[in-house]
């Protein structure tokens, strides 16, 4: 299996203006990431990073398959609800490796495995939507919620299990079900163990947004033939390669290393992540909220205050070179660029050669749309780096589940690494905890009080 690698040379000096000297990479810039590093291990032996280990978990594989290839074929339809990284990573997987029309394919086409849908946004009109279009007694709804208290989630479970009652029964309701959540404690978990739910475990030190890799996007994965034993190995190629201390040959560490000092030296807090492939689209919301939710905080991470953290932005090759492209190059200065390049998209579509007498069309033919792709990328990222503005590209060998493994293994070290350079703590989240208290306030929740929130001034409504 080829590897997933970066190429970091329009973020180096005299490369690019302005850009890291080699000097300093191989000297201060090394010695920053060995202590950041030695954080991670740190964190690693306390048991507190989870998400390192689930390559190696073959009891939750075999747990997550033998639901998926027995009780999940019974369906017609998956849909798993669940907010955040409870949805994002299976939305991901899918896109990637089924195909953004998987739900659109006849049965044949998907060779019989279940359609799979994710609800995540508590919107009437989606919710609506998609049930009308489901046939409740011949759809798997798996509600995925690690506390079991998520306010969406679990608005969207009650209204769904309302439908399951009026389709098939209240006593059949709980052969539609599969609750994935923590596997001893927890609202979800009460309800499943009193109603004989079958229920799939997160692991105690598996967060949300580090989930992926777990039962969280493996049974979605499962359920429609992805194979899960490649994404775990592709998963388990990078964390070892990202266990290397030497900062030129940690990929995790070097991105983590070069964003961070772009930021805090640079000025660039902007962090754009660019994929040349409509398959890894998705991948990009699951990086925003992976690399927001784990940096921006307002407080280091011995509790002192100090406001940081980099603004991810989700951006797509080559759509965006035609609405975002000019900001970046002639913007303010403050952004990174991330490409992310597929060597091999398995397959050429050649552009037919037409229209010999009009110049500005009769170039193309002869070549592919996957080379059309492959020269747009460079074509941008030479532009920013003519103009001054640092990129760097991820080269994916190819999507498959092998490769996508070692991309979500990637940055999610990367992540914990940056969490290090920056000494805030990537794992908690007080910033979403606190909205999420306001909303339980706010909804009559037995035991939260009621908040005040002002009503609007009319003076300031236009």
């Amino acid at each position: 299996m080829t590897a997933v690698r970066i190429d970091v040379g329009n973020l180096m000096a005299p490369r690019l203006a302005g850009g890291v000297e080699p000097q300093r990479l191989r000297g201060e810039l090394s010695d920053t990431f060995r202590a950041a590093f030695a954080e991670m291990e740190r964190r690693r032996e306390a048991g507190e990073l989870g998400f390192l280990d689930l390559p190696y978990r073959t009891e939750l594989v075999r747990e997550v398959t033998a639901v998926a290839d027995g009780f999940g074929q019974w369906f017609e339809d998956v849909a798993v609800l669940g907010i955040g990284g409870s949805g994002l990573g299976a939305e991901s997987l899918r896109d990637a490796l089924l195909g953004p029309y998987w739900n659109a394919m006849s049965d044949e086409e998907r060779d019989h495995y279940p359609r799979l849908h994710i609800l995540d946004n508590p919107d009437p009109h989606t919710f609506r939507g998609l049930m009308a279009r489901l046939d409740p007694a011949r759809t798997l709804f798996n509600v995925v919620s690690k506390s079991g208290a998520t306010a969406e989630t679990m608005a969207l479970y009650l209204a769904v299990r309302d439908r399951l009652d009026e389709s098939v029964g209240p006593d059949k309701a709980r052969g539609h079900l599969l609750f994935t959540t923590d596997h001893r404690r927890g609202a979800l978990r009460r309800i499943g163990e009193e109603e004989g739910i079958p229920m799939l475990p997160v692991p105690e030190n598996v967060g949300g947004r580090f989930s992926v890799l777990s039962p969280v996007g493996l049974l979605p994965a499962a359920v429609t033939g992805v194979d899960v034993d490649a994404l775990l190995a592709g998963a388990a190629a990078m964390e070892q390669r990202c266990r290397e201390p030497e900062l030129l040959e940690n990929p995790a560490g070097l991105l983590a290393t070069l964003l961070y000092d772009a930021e805090v030296r640079g000025g660039r807090p902007i962090h754009v992540l660019m994929p040349y492939a409509d398959r890894l689209r998705t991948l990009t919301f699951w990086f925003q909220q992976l690399w927001a939710e784990s940096l921006g905080k307002k407080r280091r991470a011995d509790g002192s205050a100090h406001i940081h953290g980099p603004t991810p932005v989700a951006a797509l090759g080559a759509v965006d070179q035609h609405s975002l492209l000019q900001l970046f190059v002639e913007g303010p200065p403050d952004k990174v660029i991330l490409f992310m390049e597929v060597e091999d998209h398995g397959q050429e579509v050649p552009i037919p050669v037409r229209h010999p007498d009009v110049p500005e069309v009769a170039y193309l033919g002869g070549h592919t749309l996957e080379g059309l792709l492959h020269t747009e990328r460079r074509a941008t990222a030479e532009a920013l780096r003519r103009e001054g503005r640092p990129n760097a590209t991820v080269l994916v060998p190819t999507i498959d589940a092998h490769a996508m493994g070692q991309l979500y293994m990637f940055f999610q070290m990367a992540t914990v690494l940056a969490g290090a350079l920056y000494d805030v703590d990537p794992l908690d989240q007080p910033g979403v905890e606190l909205g999420k208290q306001l909303t339980y306030g706010l909804m009559g929740r037995e035991g939260v009080e009621v908040p005040e929130i002002p009503d609007p001034d009319p003076e300031w409504v236009v």
